[in-house]
């Protein structure tokens, strides 16, 4: 079920069967947005998060996208962790993803674990200026975004300072109230200025907090809440049961 939302974005919520229908509809809609994409610029930008959002991709997508080649592929944000490490995101979908399909490397950009998170969270800023070609907010195809039981995106936490941060687009974080401390994440201005962010919940103990980003009055609002892009599109897949307390009466039909 779609319910189109009123407000100066459009925002999509589409209601699933269960996980593995999520994880099903999830992997069509990102080839169908890398598929336009190449049609209209020749090159498809897209960033990835770690959690149920990589399982969901690394096993459906090796079997649906046929062409990786004008894939370029970011992190929405990473754990500034070895390579080598379980929590390194980049890793995991080297691992699951990276290893079955025709990505090659200079179309990956991971973090580098070998400098100091300050400096990293700087180059990658750089790279992220290098394939953009240009010092203007860069504006990505697509981004995959996480959602934590706090109401978190990317490495954004309720009540930290970098939730204001308007002039870097990564940024980097010593302190996260979430192990490990050292991460990089993109900021709001990236965020908001994707041509459409797109989350996926699942399971009953998201509801709650789903209900909080999408129907709350939090204030100040929750990060999730505050992904917004402002010419672009904002969609949510959910299972029946991450969807159970929403009230909007077009998701009670």
């Amino acid at each position: 079920m779609v319910d189109t939302m009123a407000g100066n974005q459009e925002r999509r919520i589409e209601i699933c069967e269960n996980d593995g229908d999520v994880a099903s509809k999830l992997c069509d809609y990102v080839i169908n947005k890398a598929n336009e994409s190449v049609k209209k610029r020749g090159i498809f930008t897209i960033g990835l998060s770690g959690g149920s959002m990589a399982k969901y991709l690394c096993d459906g997508l090796p079997e649906r996208v046929t062409d990786w080649s004008k894939w370029r592929v970011f992190f929405c944000d990473e754990r500034h962790v070895p390579y080598d490490n379980p929590e390194c995101t980049y890793s995991i979908y080297k691992k699951n993803l990276m290893s079955k399909v025709a990505l090659k490397v200079d179309q990956v950009f991971p973090d580098d674990p070998g400098l100091s998170v300050e400096k990293a969270a700087d180059t990658y800023q750089k790279t992220i200026q290098s394939v953009f070609e240009g010092d203007g907010l860069p504006r990505f195809d697509l981004l995959l975004l996480g959602m934590g039981p706090d109401g978190h995106t990317c490495s954004l936490f309720p009540g930290h300072p970098l939730l204001e941060e308007t002039k870097k687009w990564v940024a980097f974080i010593k302190d996260s109230p979430k192990p490990p401390p050292e991460r990089i994440t993109l900021t709001f201005p990236v965020l908001n200025n994707t041509r459409c962010a797109v989350f996926a919940s699942c399971g009953a103990g998201k509801a709650q907090m789903v209900k909080e980003v999408l129907e709350g009055h939090i204030d100040p609002p929750l990060p999730a809440s505050r992904v917004r892009p402002t010419k672009g599109e904002l969609v949510w897949f959910l299972d029946k049961a991450a969807a159970g307390l929403l009230e909007s009466k077009a998701l009670q039909n």
